[in-house]
């Protein structure tokens, strides 16, 4: 049983602080599962396995159009949040469920490659990389997380309607031969975000 918050678009270290007081709650109570559903203003995180190298574009001119440059405890490396990507914050006590964090990111890759199926979109995973992806080539989906005493945060961001072009700032993931997509690019049309966000939740219930 999980319980499902929609934070709109909210600052990003806004909606960090609030994460961390939910997982601090799970790690006292162990007596929930939340699953944050939100959007961002633009800004670009660097996980534990990032380097500022992978920020291709001056801090002065970041700085100039307001867009922050945050260090995370996430896995991953460097990625890009921005109004229309649907970013999911799974806070989960993985005790409940098995505790494998790797399990956990599979079952999430899996709601989001069922999500597409329902646009009509082919998704699926690359061997070796975290994530869902078109054709093996082009990013739907990114994943980072973290894990501290069997309680998930930090979770993944759904390109649905996004400006891929802010992308441009960063090697996404630090993936130097690969592109990035959303469901509006992959399927030609008009893509309705708080469908998208109601479908994600839909499937999160299902499977959790």
């Amino acid at each position: 049983m999980i319980t499902v918050e929609n934070w709109g678009i909210i600052d990003y270290e806004t909606a960090w602080e609030r994460q961390m007081q939910i997982v601090k709650d799970i790690q006292s109570n162990r007596n929930k599962n939340v699953l944050i559903l939100c959007q961002h203003p633009t800004v670009i995180t660097i996980g534990r396995n990032g380097t500022i190298n992978n920020v291709l574009t001056q801090a002065d001119y970041l700085n100039s159009v307001g867009i922050k440059v945050i260090e995370i405890d996430r896995g991953g490396d460097v990625t890009m949040h921005n109004p229309g990507q649907l970013v999911g914050y799974p806070i989960f006590n993985l005790s409940g469920y098995k505790e494998d964090l790797h399990w956990f990111l599979r079952e999430i890759e899996s709601i989001i490659i069922d999500l597409s199926d329902i646009y009509g979109i082919k998704a699926g995973r690359v061997e070796g990389l975290t994530g869902v992806w078109i054709d093996d080539k082009r990013k739907l989906c990114a994943m980072g997380m973290h894990c501290s005493r069997w309680v998930t945060y930090h979770g993944f961001a759904l390109n649905v309607n996004n400006d891929l072009s802010e992308f441009n700032h960063i090697v996404p993931c630090g993936i130097q031969n690969k592109g990035i997509t959303s469901l509006e690019i992959e399927t030609g049309t008009k893509i309705d975000f708080d469908a998208v966000t109601l479908e994600c939740r839909k499937l999160f219930e299902d499977r959790f």
